[in-house]
């Protein structure tokens, strides 16, 4: 009889166990498939969170390369990525010597970094002067992650690249190649903030070409993403979130009539999907007015598919090139069986101009520039595969990238989460913006942000610009003066010569070049020519149809941001993969080493 009570009393203790655990049992909700959604699902996973991944397309990886085989830069560029290529054991083979250093198509001629300097010395030492110039500018941020401190530095987000390039007095050919850079690892330079400019290159100075392709990922940033959606238990896909409302229990996420229910939720989605999306309670005017205003890059990519390689053997074309013909930059992939695919990132106000073409129109006139220089082409062309960012809705451009004045109101918005949501994506990095890198550590960030909200940490806004004027300050500013006595000091030289032979000034700000009240008009295009199961998912409020999403890879990104974007040296600087680099010196993997510019 004793026996008897002793277990019924057991199994009574046990059950008030039970459903004391279930209680507990945290959940979420990732609103957004790209890698940072991704990364966020996987790693609130691995803690023990049921994680619900809800997803608006039919595919997952979002902005992740289209190249088949993308460079990624080594553990000093990025080492998030290289982490999550050690733990789902991905391939990769080491980077050839001759796809390490960019290389350059001018006037269809292909030349090496060293033949530019054999060649032409003129441009090519016009490039390493630039470099400098910029690596100048770089090196007077001591923050960046606060590029804004000093009153100096924040009269730059007033200015736009273009303008700063004019007073350069680059030589033609080198000023479009440089041009052609800033484009395709930012936006076009007339859009550019040149503070944000500088801060990039800032997070990226000391990091070389070599750091930032050390090998390629075999199959390209889409295996990436296939190996997080291998590890989640709970996918939904075709599932547009419309809502989301917050309450002191939890929150709802809205699709169509069905709500899902959960404790936390991470927004991992572009900023102009974002906008599709009615919070409870409504974001304050500030996110909003970021969300239409912050400036993201225009960009379109092109895979041009040949049944055999169409230029010279011996120029061993691959990796990134960039050419001064409007062929924006070329990713020439490794030989496949015989074959060969040009990736081409059309970008900044070339895609501007291309958007009226359909894809088909579009590729005809990058296939008749190619066909200029490489009478084969047209012969040897068998297909096409196009992405066009610049025109998505969901996406408005391909990443962000701040134009004049933007820093100085949007500057780490997105890194504080607001009550129960979290958000996640390339744009919320201070780092590596527009990069597979920047991607995947929000996406950690994020993660580690809804296990602090729920231990009852709070988050306080990040306090970020110019610091008030003090003594201090002003003690500074005239040791400055002192030193650029002989010289001028580094902005007067900067902007518009030498201080040699006039009296010594304290330091000032730049005079803001007027920066357009709207986006400056596309430029006139270049004549063109001829036309050439598991856990239960969150509940959801009501009933939805019994449909596991299969998760599907997603389709390839520009390999660039994998479009190469570059990674930083750890440390004071910023990200991954990346974080731009400025001419010569191409950013790491923007989602792809095309593009490795990833959400």
């Amino acid at each position: 009889m004793s026996v008897g009570w002793l277990r019924a009393c057991a199994l009574v203790v046990l059950g008030l166990f039970s459903v004391t655990a279930l209680a507990k049992e945290k959940t979420a909700i990732v609103i957004g498939g790209g890698l940072s959604g991704l990364t966020a699902a996987y790693e609130l996973q691995n803690k023990g969170w049921q994680v619900t991944l809800l997803e608006a397309k039919s595919s997952l990886g979002g902005r992740s390369g289209m190249a088949t085989s993308e460079w990624i830069g080594n553990d000093k560029a990025q080492p998030v990525l290289n982490k999550y290529v050690s733990t789902f054991k991905l391939s990769t083979t080491p980077a050839p010597e001759f796809v390490r250093t960019p290389g350059y198509l001018i006037d269809g001629e292909y030349f090496s970094a060293a033949d530019l300097a054999t060649k032409q010395p003129a441009t090519a030492q016009a490039l390493k002067a630039f470099e400098k110039t910029r690596d100048d500018l770089a090196r007077s941020i001591d923050d960046p992650q606060n590029p804004a401190a000093t009153n100096t530095l924040h009269a730059l987000d007033q200015i736009n690249v273009s303008s700063w390039l004019d007073k350069q007095n680059l030589p033609a050919t080198a000023r479009q190649l440089i041009n052609q850079d800033i484009r395709t690892h930012y936006d076009e330079p007339s859009r550019l903030s040149l503070l944000y400019y500088a801060q990039q290159s800032r997070v990226y100075r000391g990091v070389s070409d070599r750091d930032m392709r050390a090998s390629r990922l075999v199959g390209g940033s889409p295996v990436l993403a296939q190996a997080f959606v291998k590890q989640l238990k709970t996918i939904k896909t075709n599932s547009p979130v419309s809502a989301i409302v917050q309450d002191k229990d939890g929150v709802t996420v809205k699709v169509g009539s069905v709500g899902y229910q959960a404790d936390y939720v991470v927004l991992a989605v572009p900023l102009r999907a974002l906008d599709k999306i009615q919070l409870t309670p409504a974001l304050d005017a500030q996110h909003l007015a970021a969300i239409k205003g912050t400036n993201y890059g225009w960009r379109d990519q092109i895979m041009l598919k040949f049944k055999t390689p169409v230029w010279e053997s011996k120029a061993r074309m691959s990796g990134e090139i960039y050419s001064n013909t409007g062929l924006g930059m070329l990713w020439i992939e490794p030989a496949l069986k015989g074959g060969a695919n040009v990736v081409i990132n059309l970008s900044g106000d070339n895609a501007r101009v291309m958007q009226a073409f359909g894809d088909k129109q579009m590729v005809d006139q990058v296939l008749i520039r190619l066909h200029a220089f490489y009478p084969q082409a047209r012969g040897a062309f068998t297909g096409y595969e196009i992405r066009r960012y610049s025109t998505d809705p969901g996406t408005g451009g391909s990443y962000l990238a701040f134009g004049p004045g933007q820093i100085s109101k949007y500057w780490r918005l997105w890194e504080r989460p607001l009550q129960r949501v979290a958000f996640a994506g390339e744009h919320t990095d201070t780092l590596y913006p527009g990069t597979l890198e920047g991607a995947l550590r929000t996406g950690q960030r994020a993660a580690g942000q809804v296990e602090d909200l729920a231990a009852g940490k709070s988050f306080e806004p990040i306090k970020v610009g110019p610091a008030a004027a003090t003594a201090a300050a002003a003690a500074g500013a005239a040791g400055a003066a002192t030193a650029a006595k002989k010289k001028g000091n580094f902005f007067t030289n900067l902007f518009g010569g030498s201080d040699d032979e006039k009296k010594p000034e304290p330091v000032k700000a730049p005079e803001p070049a007027p920066a357009p009240a709207a986006p400056a008009p596309a430029p006139t295009p270049a004549p063109a020519p001829a036309p050439v199961e598991a856990p239960k998912p969150a509940t959801p409020v009501k009933a939805e149809p019994a449909k596991k999403a299969p998760a599907k890879p997603a389709a390839k990104k520009p390999a660039a941001k994998t479009e190469a974007k570059k990674v930083p040296a750890k440390p004071a600087a910023k990200k991954a993969e990346p974080a731009k680099k400025p001419a010569a010196k191409p950013a790491a993997t923007p989602a792809a080493s095309t593009d490795t510019k990833a959400q």
